[in-house]
């Protein structure tokens, strides 16, 4: 088995980033967070969240919208699973 390629020193919660990593998260999204975490403290960044809806309950034009906001390539001929795939997944 390889060995897992530490991260940048720019991320200040190892531990959490490789956790979310092993989750599937983005980089970006486990860099933010892990670097949350070790500024806050994990059980305040953990309590976060919870507010948004499920992608499935958007429209089409939502997700669209949401997808424009974070810059996402090739939205405009995306359906709503790609949609949300590419949401879940950048």
């Amino acid at each position: 088995m390889a060995e897992k390629k530490k991260p940048g020193p720019s991320v200040k919660d190892p531990e959490v980033y490789e956790a979310l990593r092993d989750d599937g998260a983005s980089k970006e999204k486990a860099a933010r967070i892990a670097n949350a975490s070790a500024a806050q403290g994990r059980s305040e960044v953990g309590g976060r969240g919870g507010k948004a809806g499920d992608y499935e309950d958007r429209t089409v034009d939502e997700l669209r919208k949401r997808a424009a906001e974070l810059d996402i390539e090739g939205r405009s001929s995306m359906n709503k699973a790609e949609l949300i795939d590419a949401l879940r997944n950048h």
